[in-house]
C-alpha cells in the first residue's frame, strides 16, 4: 500500500511537470508572438526604449505569475496591448510624481519646445494620412479590398484568391494596377503636400 502511495505521488509529479512545461512553452510561444507588435505600439506612447522594454517585460511577468486567472481572459491580445498602454502610464505618473519639484525654468522651455515639436510631428502625419485616405478613396472597390488584404490583413496572394474568388494572375494583375493608381495619384499630389 505505501508503495502504490508512492507511485500514485510519482504520477503526480511527473503530471504536474508536463503541464508546468508545456505552460513555459505556450507562454515563450505567446511571448515570441507578441513582442515585436507591443514594441511597436509602445513606441507611439514614449521613444525610451528601456522604460518600453521595462514595461512590456513588467505586462507579461504579470501575465506569467497570475496563471489560471488568465485563463478567463478571451483576447489576450487586447489584455496585452491595454496591459502595456496602462502600465506605460503607470510609469510616467510615477516618475512625474518623482521629479515635479526638480522643475526648472529651463526644463520647462525644453518641455514646451518638445511639445512643439511634437504637435507639429503630429500635423504632418495627420495630414500624410489624410492624403493617403484621399488616395484610397479614389481606388475602385475591388483595388480598396485587395490592398486591404494584402497591406493591413497582411494575406498571401493564395488567401486572396479564395477571398476574392479570381485565379491568382488576375490578383497580380490588380494589385499591380491598384499599386500604379497610387503612384499616380501620389505624383499628382506631391505639389499640394
Amino acid at each position: 500500500m505505501l508503495l502504490f502511495h508512492f507511485f500514485r505521488l510519482y504520477l503526480q509529479s511527473e503530471n504536474y511537470l508536463h503541464k508546468q512545461i508545456n505552460l513555459m512553452i505556450n507562454f515563450a510561444t505567446l511571448y515570441d508572438e507578441h513582442i515585436d507588435n507591443l514594441f511597436a505600439f509602445g513606441s507611439r506612447f514614449t521613444s525610451d526604449r528601456e522604460l518600453l522594454k521595462d514595461c512590456i517585460h513588467d505586462v507579461f511577468v504579470k501575465f506569467f505569475t497570475k496563471g489560471e486567472a488568465m485563463n478567463a481572459v478571451e483576447k489576450i491580445e487586447s489584455y496585452l496591448y491595454i496591459s502595456l498602454r496602462n502600465r506605460i502610464n503607470d510609469e510616467y505618473r510615477r516618475n512625474t510624481r518623482l521629479c515635479d519639484y526638480e522643475i526648472n525654468d529651463i526644463s520647462m522651455r525644453a518641455l514646451a519646445e518638445a511639445e512643439e515639436y511634437n504637435n507639429e510631428v503630429m500635423e504632418r502625419q495627420m495630414a500624410l494620412t489624410s492624403s493617403i485616405e484621399q488616395f484610397f478613396e479614389k481606388l475602385s472597390p475591388r483595388q480598396r479590398q485587395i490592398i486591404n488584404l494584402y497591406y493591413i490583413e497582411q494575406r498571401k496572394y493564395d488567401d486572396i484568391c479564395q477571398i476574392m474568388g479570381i485565379n491568382y494572375q488576375s490578383v497580380r494583375n490588380l494589385m499591380h494596377r491598384s499599386i500604379c493608381r497610387l503612384r499616380k495619384y501620389a505624383a499628382e499630389m506631391q505639389p499640394a503636400v
